[in-house]
Parts: C-alpha cells; structure tokens; sequence
C-alpha cells in the first residue's frame, strides 16, 4: 500500500491551476477557427469565369413581299414570321403553335389576315397567287374585322414586328402620308 499512498500524495503535491489560467483549445474556438477559414477560402478562391449566352442576331426591320415572306416558314432551321394587315411579326417563339406542324402552320411565311378574321386555318384562306396584289380584306364584316383587331393586339404584346408586307414591285416605294 505505500506504494498506492505515496501516488496519491505526488497527485496532491501537485499544483492545481488558478481559474485565470486558461487553454486556447476549447471546442468553441475550434469551430470559430473553422468558420474564419472557411470564410477566407471562399473570399480567396478563383471564381469561375462567367459565360454569357450568345446572344441572338439582330433583327432588321425590313420590307417583305409575298415571295421574300415565304422561305420564313420555321423549316430549315429558318426563324417563323407572318403578316397581319401589312405588319411582319416574328412568331419563332411560337413555333409550336406557327412552325412545320403546328395547328396555325400554314400561315407561317404568309400574309394570315383574312384567315384570322375569319377564325378559318384553312389554306384557301390564304392568296395563292404570290404575284398578286395584297388582300385589301374587301368583304370583311365588322366581327370579322374586330376578330382580326384582337388577333393584331395579341400578336403585338408577344411577337416583335420585324418589317412590313408590301406588293410585289412596291418594295421600293415610300409611303406618302399627306
């Protein structure tokens, strides 16, 4: 037993520390150790660069006749317009809807006013004659025309006009406003 006796007297001759006298390896300081370095690596990290999508070509408004209107029928990757009363939107957002096999398909690359009016997606709705005069609308009655308006509003507030539908051989003219 002196052995085990003389252990317990070192252990008490020993000196305890004081209150004031303390480590700084606590867990706490760990962690916020851990927190400041993490916080460095992301203030210090290379930051991938950034890649903006391409953007897409400009559009130029333009002047179209029936046969320049034609080939933008949303076939061969080429982008989908229409007309209504003279005005060329770009529909190609819409090419579900206006693009090969699209229930309104057969007015992509044409002038669809009258058909639009008349609530018809029949192709004899739309001029067969591309050399022909533009459809004045002659025979249109007022619901129709109505019809036709709000066809034009919502075209307006969701497509973007990219030219103007002219007969062929008035590609150069002005208009003259008196």
């Amino acid at each position: 037993m002196d052995y085990v006796e003389n252990r317990m007297a070192q252990e008490a001759a020993k000196p305890t520390p004081s209150p004031e006298v303390q480590t700084i390896a606590t867990p706490i300081n760990f962690i916020l150790l851990s927190l400041f370095l993490l916080v460095l690596y992301y203030q210090i990290r290379p930051k991938p660069k950034v890649v903006l999508p391409a953007a897409p070509p400009p559009v130029v408004f333009k002047t179209f006749t029936p046969p320049t209107l034609l080939p933008f029928n949303g076939q061969n990757n080429m982008p989908v317009y229409l007309a209504v009363r003279g005005r060329v939107f770009d529909v190609t957002s819409g090419r579900n809807f206006y693009g090969p096999g699209g229930p309104y398909a057969n007015f992509a690359g044409r002038d669809a006013s009258r058909g639009l009016a008349c609530g018809s997606f029949d192709e004899e709705m739309l001029t067969e004659d591309l050399q022909a005069p533009l459809d004045k609308l002659e025979g249109l009655g007022p619901d129709e025309m109505e019809a036709l308006k709000g066809w034009e509003e919502r075209f307006e507030e969701k497509y973007l006009v990219v030219g103007k539908l002219v007969a062929v051989g008035d590609e150069g003219k002005e208009e003259i406003k008196a």
